[in-house]
């Protein structure tokens, strides 16, 4: 964004103005309070002393002797850049009335601890909301703040088992599989942050702030296409068994070998099946009582996989058989490696693919936002905060206390911050 871009206020970031407290980390909670970020809002991530997030100690960190002690990560920077971080130890009670002091100047808090600790803590809602009646505040957890699951430990993966996902993945004679990315921390983010929008424009129009529920599990149920209603009608027989690289209802779906150690992706809706057809340049498929109806394609899906990779297999390589497929229409796409993804040029082009610079780590390519607007534009300079970087800017203005305060609360292991943020803000 150019400097007339940001003097101009239809280029205005659309949650300008609004303060986000961001007690939260790992993946779902920093997810949500990432994208209010880039869309504006000023978010402080309240980080726990001494190690902050952890996130902090995943992923790739900086190297050499000089980064021995820094606190940077690719992992903490993909997730949590945008924002000001502050590093408090919320076991002293000290540490909770600076956090009970900023709430009544900020518009959003949201958490993701198990539930009840944030209570336990005095940062309750009903505790908050006495203070700041106009707060919105949103709780992301496993599997709710209520409910006989709700108080059960977890992440990501336990929601996707109790979902009914993590059944249905898998090959149909082996085990299910583990999904080796963090779907549903993603897909609760995201929801979360629609969740706190729509709160704020309630408030807005009532001035009446709220408490939202966020749950993995309530996300990865609702990802469900429509197995559930099936299910609920006709019971355990319909659920569909474990078919491995073929989709149980395809009529062909699935992944399929191209023959030289590649993979490429084909959905076929029934209506698209004459263009299979087609650019198999196979007529007699048509005719073929194993393949004539959706059903029976589904049912003989694995003879018409051999069909398929067979036909595949005779061509130089994938992007010979894409080159058919696209030619007849039939919905398909490489199976691409993340190599492949981060230099792919379409991703390039929308800054789905995007750079961050960090002084400490290095340059490297993070995932960029879903959604884009005609009125405005991402941040292309973005960075992640230090442990603490922010103590002093934010603390002073939103608690209320003076330097002098500050040195004490340092001194006594209250407040905490890397070593390269102290010399930064002291000067």
């Amino acid at each position: 964004m150019t400097k007339d871009d940001k003097d101009n206020p239809a280029m205005t970031p659309m949650l300008t103005g609004y303060k986000v407290l961001d007690i939260t980390q790992f993946v779902a909670g920093p997810t949500c309070t990432r994208i209010m970020a880039e869309l504006g809002a000023e978010v402080i991530k309240v980080e726990l002393a001494p190690g902050g997030d952890h996130a902090r100690q995943s992923g790739l960190r900086a190297r050499g002797e000089e980064n021995r002690d820094c606190t940077q990560s690719t992992y903490f920077v993909q997730h949590n850049h945008s924002k000001k971080s502050i590093a408090v130890n919320l076991k002293d009670p000290r540490g909770q009335e600076l956090v009970r002091k900023m709430v009544p100047n900020v518009d959003v808090l949201v958490e993701n601890f198990a539930p009840g600790a944030i209570g336990r803590m005095g940062l309750a809602y009903d505790d908050l909301k006495e203070i700041n009646p106009r707060l919105v505040m949103c709780s992301i957890s496993m599997a709710g703040q209520d409910g006989p699951l709700a108080h059960q430990p977890g992440f990501d993966y336990m929601a996707s088992a109790y979902g009914g996902i993590s059944s249905l993945i898998g090959e149909p004679d082996r085990s299910p599989v583990q999904v080796p990315i963090a779907m549903g921390d993603s897909a609760t983010g995201v929801a979360a942050a629609m969740a706190v929008g729509f709160a704020l424009l309630h408030r807005e129009r009532t001035g009446e702030g709220q408490y939202i529920d966020c749950s993995l599990l309530d996300t990865y149920v609702q990802m469900h296409e429509d197995y559930i209603p099936r299910v609920g009608l006709r019971g355990s027989k319909a659920i569909p068994p474990r078919s491995g690289s073929q989709h149980p209802n395809g009529g062909p779906t699935g992944i399929y070998h191209a023959g030289d150690g590649q993979y490429i992706q084909v959905m076929i809706m029934p209506y698209q099946w004459p263009r299979m057809v087609a650019a198999l340049d196979m007529p007699e498929l048509e005719d073929d009582e194993r393949f004539a109806t959706p059903h029976a394609r589904r049912e003989n899906r694995e003879a018409l996989k051999d069909i398929i990779e067979t036909w595949m297999a005779a061509f130089p390589g994938r992007e010979a058989v894409l080159e058919v497929l696209n030619a007849e229409r039939v919905p398909a796409a490489p199976v691409l490696s993340l190599d492949e993804v981060i230099e792919h040029p379409h991703l390039l082009e929308r800054s789905t693919i995007r750079t961050v610079s960090d002084p400490h780590i290095g340059a490297f390519p993070i995932p960029g936002m879903p959604a884009r607007f005609s009125q405005w534009e991402y941040e292309k300079d973005i960075a992640a905060p230090l442990l603490g970087e922010h103590n002093e800017s934010v603390i002073t203005e939103l608690a209320g206390l003076d330097p002098n305060e500050l040195d004490r609360l340092y001194e006594e292991n209250v407040l905490v911050c890397d070593s390269r943020a102290r010399r930064k803000a002291t000067g």
